[in-house]
């Protein structure tokens, strides 16, 4: 495995702020950020961006990171978290992570903590360490991605949360309504370790976060240890099955008992790619990857990446349980 790229503590930090992510605005991030830099001594410039302008901002920002041997540090929700990521990867510089977002799957993995100060605290004090991501059509994923009835649910999420606002509270209901009215079946064709089949599903999920996997019950928990990759991620199939057996799924997820249900199928796997039926190839497909809603031509070849992602992870010590 390649060597982490250099970082030099006195090379200025790059802080990408999407002001539209989490429930904290934008001017309180920004004064707790600055404070932190200033009584460490740090130097560090803020960067604001509008969504649109989300990737073009970060790419530049990564290669100037990479030659001055700073990082580029996400401020903000999953789906920043993961433009950054795509940038930081492409240019093989660090990354830190400032969580955001509602539920910051990717942070609390990695023993970031969820309050800015203590973020901040953290990262000051943080070497950069491998951590794997995989990819779908060269689209990388920290969390998981998916097609089916998940990009339904998240589109709907995002029409809870600008009504009702940011919390978990506004995402489990919204999650209830969208299985109220699921009926789209998907049929699929699946290419893994030189085999072929077909399944029928609701939903095809792919995890690379063991700790959202965890909570669920689709994979047993494991003590802490600051290191959760094993160099594949999990699928879990969701079998057609009515209204109030999906219902019955969500309470089982919420106990953490999911994996034990007749009503899933879960596999790991390094490579796997999904075809819709023939009469459908030239349509693009639907998917969800980090909490963004994109459509993609079939193929989808989702994959581990060899190259690893460069996560400033702070000492073993100061890592928050990932609960």
């Amino acid at each position: 495995m390649p060597h982490p790229p250099s970082l030099d503590p006195s090379a200025t930090l790059h802080f990408i702020i999407n002001g539209r992510s989490g429930s904290q605005d934008g001017d309180g991030t920004r004064e707790t950020i600055e404070a932190a830099l200033a009584a460490a001594g740090r130097p560090g410039q803020l960067h604001f961006c509008e969504p649109a302008d989300l990737r073009t901002t970060t790419t530049e920002l990564a290669q100037r990171a990479r030659a001055e041997q700073s990082a580029i540090v996400a401020v903000g929700g999953d789906g920043t978290i993961n433009t950054v990521a795509q940038a930081a990867h492409a240019a093989g510089c660090s990354m830190g992570v400032i969580p955001r977002g509602t539920f910051n799957y990717f942070a609390r993995t990695h023993g970031i903590a969820t309050e800015v100060g203590a973020a901040m605290a953290q990262l000051l004090d943080a070497q950069p360490e491998p951590v794997q991501v995989a990819a779908v059509n060269e689209h990388l994923f920290l969390v998981n991605a998916s097609v089916g009835l998940y990009p339904d649910l998240l589109e709907d999420r995002e029409v809870w949360k600008n009504r009702f606002g940011r919390s978990q509270w506004v995402a489990i209901w919204a999650a209830l309504a969208t299985l109220l009215r699921a009926q789209k079946r998907l049929k699929l064709k699946i290419e893994l370790e030189g085999g072929q089949r077909e399944v029928h599903t609701l939903t095809l999920f792919v995890g690379n976060n063991r700790l959202q996997l965890e909570q669920v019950g689709v994979v047993e928990a494991q003590s802490p240890d600051g290191a959760r990759d094993n160099g594949r991620v999990t699928a879990v199939v969701l079998k057609p099955i009515g209204t109030f057996a999906l219902l019955r799924l969500l309470l089982r997820g919420a106990m953490g008992t999911l994996g034990d249900a007749d009503d899933i199928e879960r596999f790991e796997f390094e490579r796997m790619v999904v075809k819709p039926p023939l009469v459908l190839r030239r349509r693009r497909m639907k998917l969800a990857f980090d909490g963004e809603v994109v459509h993609m031509r079939p193929p989808l070849d989702f994959h581990v990446m060899p190259q690893p992602l460069y996560l400033l992870k702070p000492p073993l010590a100061e890592r928050e349980p990932p609960a």
